[in-house]
């Protein structure tokens, strides 16, 4: 029997796709398991998710220390052994290492390469959607690498944008679509169907 998958969750706010993965693998529809958590922020309720779950927390703030900030992060990163590392609302930009080359994916609430980089996180992004007159977004679950939102793209999920939203409305709809969309890309990897061809990501079993 296959072993399952052993993620690490990277959060620096209020944790609801760390709570949508929790849900997803309580209900029997995610075949993984969270062996732990990186928050970089105490105060937040992410942190309270994850105790709720009897999932193991490391925080490790920047603070005055932001020269060894990524070391430490993966430092934490490390002592739970994981397979894959899903950053879940996590604001800084943090270097991969060699060793987790294609192993840490992101999610970003919109179709990249638009509407990505940075600064463009949460509100910011779908305040930007609405001004451009976009009349469709989404989300994008992509393999993070040294830049702001460049990684490979893993799976992508379309929303309609409607003449009367705003940038909370237009939130609620996508983040429903990342709901389905970050289980579905750890399915994929846990299945051993995605492998990685430059900037392409190649799902076997797909024409």
């Amino acid at each position: 029997m296959a072993t399952r998958l052993r993620l690490v969750a990277l959060i620096s706010g209020g944790g609801t796709t760390l709570q949508n993965l929790i849900d997803r693998i309580s209900a029997g529809r995610l075949d993984a398991e969270i062996v732990g958590v990186v928050s970089s922020r105490a105060d937040v309720f992410g942190v309270t998710r994850a105790e709720r779950a009897g999932i193991p927390v490391n925080v490790v703030e920047r603070g005055r220390l932001s020269a060894t900030f990524p070391e430490r992060v993966w430092d934490a990163v490390r002592t739970h052994n994981p397979d894959l590392v899903c950053l879940a609302g996590w604001l800084h930009l943090l270097p991969i290492p060699t060793d987790f080359r294609h192993k840490v994916l992101n999610i970003h609430p919109a179709l990249l390469p638009a509407f990505g980089g940075k600064g463009m996180y949460g509100h910011h992004v779908h305040e930007a959607v609405l001004n451009y007159g976009a009349k469709v977004s989404g989300c994008t679950v992509h393999f993070a690498d040294d830049t702001y939102d460049t990684g490979p793209i893993l799976v992508q999920k379309c929303v309609p944008v409607k003449g009367d939203d705003t940038p909370d409305t237009l939130a609620a709809r996508v983040f429903e679509a990342e709901c389905e969309a970050y289980p579905e890309a750890i399915e994929l990897i846990a299945s051993r169907r995605v492998t990685v061809q430059g900037r392409r990501v190649m799902i076997s079993g797909t024409s």
